[in-house]
């Protein structure tokens, strides 16, 4: 893959422009010429997105993914491929309610091993058509390329979108995911761009200690009964002086009842009893954190 590097780290990231141009607001410029600039700066963000996510010689994202599933789904049929990424959400909420007890954590790993629309429904989340939410992940580089970081995890992996991102722009790329057919849809999604990657099956593996600048946990920890737990897994993993990114937060959400996790104090305290420290914040979109393991 092309690296990609220089010239985005040494900008602001997203959030924090936008915040900033907010408020000068009062200082000269008026909403409408603080909106086309926001208009603006969030789509080179999202050309940045698409720029990875695109197969060659594609120019339109959505397409892209499309077509990508038709291939990797065995379903030629391009419309279908649409209208089941668009059904997808409601048809995972109906398996959830039919195969998931709260109190059987078993129930619970087979719904995302063997779920069959997880990734029409994550790879429509990728086309940006009706949330802009993924371009979390380019603020994720862009403070890794900040940071310096040369290595990512990718904790929820999902299809392997954000480590086409990570490596687009250089760096050595790994997925784990609690899905075996998610892991699997990631690695023919990778392969087929000629990028390499480690995989690890969260069901059987554990992760490497000491092995990654940076780990990404995006939209990841609603999902975790006990997400404190995870923060010291994923501690292992990261290097000293190292990152951990992600939202630690969900909204209520009834199209989405594998939202479990509410609270998330437990996790922020887990984080600070083991020398964690924020170092960034997204005030202005998304609201996601970036916490960093304290030097050794």
């Amino acid at each position: 893959m092309t690296e990609n590097r220089s010239s985005f780290s040494e900008e602001k990231l997203l959030p924090d422009r936008l915040k900033m141009l907010w408020a000068e607001q009062n200082t000269g410029r008026t909403p409408e010429e603080c909106y086309a600039l926001q208009t603006a700066w969030t789509a080179e963000y999202a050309e940045v997105w698409a720029d990875a996510l695109r197969l060659s010689g594609e120019t339109d994202l959505k397409a892209s993914l499309c077509q990508e599933l038709a291939v990797l789904t065995d379903n030629p049929d391009l419309a279908d491929v649409e209208r089941r990424c668009q059904g997808a959400m409601l048809q995972m909420k109906k398996e959830w309610e039919d195969k998931v007890r709260a109190d059987d954590a078993d129930t619970v790993v087979e719904y995302y091993d063997s779920s069959r629309e997880y990734a029409y429904e994550l790879m429509w989340w990728h086309t940006l058509e009706e949330d802009q939410s993924p371009l979390a992940y380019v603020s994720a580089v862009h403070l890794a390329l900040k940071y310096g970081c040369t290595s990512m995890l990718d904790f929820g992996s999902g299809v392997g979108s954000g480590a086409l991102l990570f490596a687009r722009h250089g760096m050595t790329v790994a997925l784990a995911d609690i899905s075996s057919a998610l892991l699997d849809f990631a690695r023919r999604r990778l392969a087929q761009r000629g990028t390499a990657a480690e995989f690890f099956d969260l069901k059987t593996e554990t992760l490497p200690a000491s092995a990654y600048d940076v780990i990404t946990a995006m939209d990841v920890f609603e999902h975790i009964a006990e997400p404190e737990q995870t923060v010291d897994a994923l501690a292992r993993a990261l290097r000293p002086g190292g990152i951990l990114f992600g939202r630690f937060s969900a909204d209520t959400d009834d199209d989405r009842p594998s939202h479990i996790a509410r609270d998330f104090g437990p996790t922020f305290r887990r984080l600070e009893e083991l020398g964690f420290r924020e170092c960034w914040r997204d005030e202005w979109l998304w609201g996601h954190q970036a916490f960093r393991k304290p030097q050794e």
